[in-house]
């Protein structure tokens, strides 16, 4: 009778703790719980897809929240237009950035074209190339998109 007494205690005793273990592993995940990631490709000269690819990252931003996401726009080739210091875009490229987006420019296509960094808008980033940033982040986890 006593074993059996000790026994039900014992039950009741981890029966009651049980909760509290579970709260504790669910707050952890909750901390654990990262950004979302994406990097945008930014490859083309049309103007069209320039605003479609910011029209996408302000949104994503909007949407999930800049707390909530990391977004980085890689421009290569005629993509790099855009961020041109004269680009038509400049304003709308600038709101990207003061939203949180990273814009990250490839000098293998700067050297090619024969552009510098005076050339550009202020606040990009620059990473020797832009193909190479792609699959890095890929293989960090961001999601791709190219629109």
């Amino acid at each position: 009778m006593r074993q059996l007494s000790r026994a039900l205690m014992m039950t009741l005793l981890l029966g009651s703790l049980a909760p509290a273990s579970v709260m504790a592993q669910q707050q952890t995940k909750a901390q654990t719980v990262q950004k979302s990631r994406v990097v945008f490709q930014v490859s083309d000269g049309d103007s069209k897809k320039w605003d479609l690819a910011l029209n996408n990252v302000r949104n994503v931003i909007k949407d999930m929240g800049k707390d909530n996401i990391e977004v980085e726009i890689v421009a290569y080739g005629p993509g790099i237009d855009m961020f041109k210091f004269e680009s038509p875009a400049a304003s709308r490229i600038d709101e990207v950035i003061k939203l949180g987006a990273h814009v990250v420019i490839c000098e293998n296509t700067m050297r090619a074209q024969k552009i510098t960094k005076a050339d550009m808008l202020d606040n990009l980033e620059y990473v020797e190339a832009g193909v190479s940033q792609l699959i890095k982040r890929q293989q960090q986890g961001y999601a791709y998109i190219r629109p």
